[in-house]
């Protein structure tokens, strides 16, 4: 009770003209953390009081909200396992605080089922992956953004279920996230200008291949392109047009660290793209907790 009313008594305080006061009494409400953010909002409510209270509840909360994406990005690149759809939804709150986790996790457990139940273990591999093609790009109607490639929206995963719509690294992460839950050994490939995914050989199928692919590798698929699987020469031919040279870590899989940098440098061209020097600035700091 007793933090609540100094919470409350804070907030009082953040119409004081005097800036030193101010900043005393924004930083010690950042130190309350998202625990402040109900009562700010309720006195953001609260017209009586002027435009500059307001302009200030909103930095502060914003800035708590900010902070709060910056502390559990910490926490995901100091954990053990770093797993991707973690990731996701704490960069899906940099944009959406909001976010209602269970809505984004039920979305991906009914497309998983819809997969699961036309898949059948007799199938071979390429057999599931033209049955998962037909229920992800098919059913479900996912394709890539081609009429709005650079839209921020592109790279939040909640918007990306919403829209059915991304771009290649987003449309990557859903797919592999998908299949992976679904038992197939199948990870992003961090191309350069391109984002594809690599169906590992994790059942030694390539040894009764004439030329097996040297980085483990049965496949690679291309979730932007409706799921079209090429093989090693295609990567090959894909540099070659940007004339890049090749480097092992475009032809194999890449870490969920490297694929989460992948997606702020993304939105960082996203908001550049529209003159956002805010969202440029605060991503950069996400980006860099991530080197």
């Amino acid at each position: 009770m007793s933090q609540l009313i100094q919470i409350k008594a804070l907030i009082r305080l953040v119409e004081d003209p005097d800036e030193i006061v101010y900043a005393h009494v924004r930083d010690k409400l950042l130190n309350y953390g998202p625990e402040a953010i109900p009562f700010l909002e309720l006195e953001w409510e609260d017209y009586e009081m002027g435009i500059l209270f307001q302009k200030r509840i909103e930095d502060i909360i914003h800035d708590i909200q900010f902070e709060d994406v910056k502390s559990n990005l910490i926490e995901w690149i100091k954990g053990d396992d770093k797993d991707l759809l973690t990731g996701c939804l704490i960069m899906a709150k940099f944009q959406y605080p909001g976010l209602d986790e269970k809505l984004i996790r039920a979305d991906l457990a009914q497309i998983k089922q819809d997969i699961w139940l036309e898949i059948s273990q007799k199938n071979t591999i390429l057999e599931k992956i033209r049955i998962f093609n037909k229920v992800f790009f098919g059913h479900h109607h996912f394709r890539g953004n081609t009429e709005n490639y650079l839209s921020p929206l592109n790279s939040y995963i909640n918007t990306v279920l919403e829209m059915r719509r991304g771009n290649p690294l987003s449309l990557s992460i859903v797919y592999s996230l998908l299949a992976q839950s679904l038992g197939m050994p199948i990870y992003g490939v961090n191309l350069p200008n391109h984002f594809v995914l690599a169906y590992m050989d994790d059942e030694n199928v390539a040894q009764y291949q004439d030329e097996p692919n040297k980085y483990g590798v049965l496949f690679y698929i291309n979730p932007f392109s409706k799921g079209s699987l090429f093989d090693e020469s295609g990567i090959n031919t894909f540099l070659k047009s940007y004339n890049i040279p090749p480097q092992r870590a475009y032809f194999e899989p890449c870490s969920n660290t490297t694929i989460m940098r992948r997606m702020i440098t993304n939105l960082i061209s996203s908001f550049q793209e529209v003159g956002n020097s805010l969202k440029v600035n605060e991503l950069t700091i996400l980006r860099d907790v991530l080197e």
